[in-house]
């Protein structure tokens, strides 16, 4: 009870002070954050995140980009090209994209090579010479240094230079079986492009060491070069400034070269020809555009840019629709367990428990053996994934729940009548998702390796004219990458860039969805 003497305190007591004055100039901005624009806010300061996130783009982006910048299907495959390094055709800059490779050539090897270019330069029989062979554009060898000499173990002399040829020019010339009305479409052709595809067709006699090498066009005895002396004697040639190498050609009684030759059959349209073409120009008849492999090829001759860019686009969406599935799993699960515990959370741990005991490997291997034949190897893939793959996101969402779901916010929440979906939803699972997102975008360089992992060694089968993956070419590659290093180096280069990149990123998205970080400054 208030004291009599106790006098009421009227509003007019008191005074404003500084009523009309400024206290401070600076303006805060109330307006409220989403949580997502937050959490935007936040990735943007992780500058390690970005940039993998700028990188896993790029990598998106050419698998699906990549076809625009070449006219070669996904399906198309040139066996003689196979194993070739990056290459435009007619591109004039030395060192770049020529197909180039260094390699040692004996003399006699050396003379072999030079003499494609003398034999495209000789399509009419005009006896071409080297000085005509070297400036021909369909001449292999890019670069000759000066020869060596090295004494043999039978304590021979030989001389051996050191060279740059390119790839794709040296499978110079091919012997072809065509029907008589292509012979006269590639005559068409010759006439309209002004290129050289007939060539004069090659005599099978003792100057002949292999009649099925179309590039064996000039005089040979024991893979040695041979030349007529003066006395018009044949002896061996060696590599010189002056070499003339002497033809072989088929001739008619005339002498004159021959083209083609009747190998029996058919009917005037169908009749079978033999004939010598040289594969630069032939590649080009038969496809309508010149060769380019941005990347080079790859074991079997498919484009190995366009082999990368499928390899990427089936690896990305096996890794996120695994990633995406497995997050709706263990999401509902570990939010159950944890939110309910108690007998609920007993049973449904003891199937997890089960469950994570059986080996990933061991499920894609039998899925492979037993079920691929009927529904496909990708299927059965993404079936091994799934089985267990949802149950770490499960127990991180459980512990997630236990922690929360006797915060203050939770209870006041329950208290005011929440229904068990929206505290489950609206109040819990938002505190957790910083884990679970991170816990998910792992996931994605996990599938990605493990799917690498499987098809190099085998298990899953994924190499075909319409589909590869990353790990089938490595595999391809790992016989043969000492020599053609390029066909390792790419897949293993992007398979890395994916790895180091996603994880990354899922430490990125870890501290962006954080809700205890929301308004934290660094």
């Amino acid at each position: 009870m208030a004291d009599k003497n106790t006098k009421a305190i009227s509003p007019e007591m008191f005074t404003f002070v500084n009523l009309n004055e400024r206290l401070t100039d600076v303006k805060f901005d109330d307006k409220p954050i989403g949580y997502f624009k937050d959490a935007w806010i936040r990735f943007r300061k992780n500058k390690s995140s970005v940039v993998a996130a700028v990188i896993i783009a790029l990598i998106f982006l050419f698998s699906l980009t990549a076809p625009l910048f070449t006219k070669n299907e996904a399906t198309f495959m040139d066996t003689y090209y196979a194993k070739k390094g990056p290459y435009i055709y007619g591109l004039d800059v030395d060192g770049f994209m020529d197909g180039g490779v260094n390699r040692d050539f004996s003399e006699v090897g050396l003379i072999s090579k030079i003499a494609i270019g003398i034999g495209a330069e000789d399509w009419d029989d005009h006896d071409a010479t080297l000085e005509e062979g070297m400036a021909s554009d369909y001449q292999p060898m890019l670069e000759i240094s000066e020869g060596y000499t090295v004494i043999d173990a039978a304590k021979k002399e030989k001389t051996y230079y050191h060279g740059k040829i390119d790839a794709y020019a040296e499978v110079g010339f091919l012997y072809k079986s065509i029907e008589q009305s292509e012979l006269q479409k590639m005559r068409d052709w010759e006439e309209e492009t002004g290129l050289h595809l007939l060539y004069p067709l090659v005599e099978d006699n003792q100057y002949n060491i292999d009649p099925s090498d179309a590039n064996n066009w000039y005089k040979t005895k024991k893979y040695q070069p041979l030349y007529t002396n003066e006395k018009g004697k044949l002896k061996n040639l060696e590599y010189t400034e002056g070499m003339v190498l002497e033809d072989n050609y088929k001739r008619d009684a005339d002498g004159n070269v021959i083209y083609y030759e009747y190998t029996g059959g058919g009917t005037l349209e169908t009749a079978a020809y033999k004939v010598r073409v040289l594969y630069a120009n032939y590649y080009i008849y038969k496809n309508g555009f010149s060769p380019v492999y941005l990347f080079g090829t790859d074991s079997q001759g498919y484009d190995l840019m366009l082999r990368l860019a499928g390899g990427l686009r089936l690896s990305l969406l096996l890794a996120v629709s695994v990633s995406v599935i497995n997050f709706m799993i263990g999401a509902m699960y570990g939010a159950i367990e944890g939110f309910y515990g108690g007998l609920p959370d007993l049973l449904m741990e003891r199937v997890s428990d089960i469950l994570q005991g059986v080996p990933f490997i061991i499920v894609a291997t039998l899925f492979q053996i037993h079920l691929a034949a009927k529904l496909g190897a990708i299927p059965c893939l993404v079936f091994a994934y799934v089985l267990n793959g949802w149950i770490g996101i499960a127990y991180r969402v459980r512990t997630q729940f236990y922690r929360f779901k006797r915060q203050e916010f939770v209870l006041a929440a329950k208290t005011l009548g929440a229904r068990d979906s929206r505290l489950i939803w609206k109040h819990i699972f938002p505190n957790s998702l910083g884990t679970i997102v991170t816990s998910t975008a792992l996931i994605i360089p996990g599938v990605i390796f493990n799917e690498s992992m499987l098809s190099y060694l085998g298990i899953v089968k994924l190499g075909s004219a319409t589909t590869t993956s990353l790990g089938t070419l490595l595999a391809d590659a790992s016989a043969i990458w000492t020599n053609y290093p390029h066909l390792m180096i790419l897949p293993a280069l992007f398979i890395s860039l994916l790895e180091i990149s996603f994880n990354l990123f899922g430490n990125g998205l870890r501290d962006a969805f954080n809700p205890s970080l929301r308004n934290v400054e660094d």
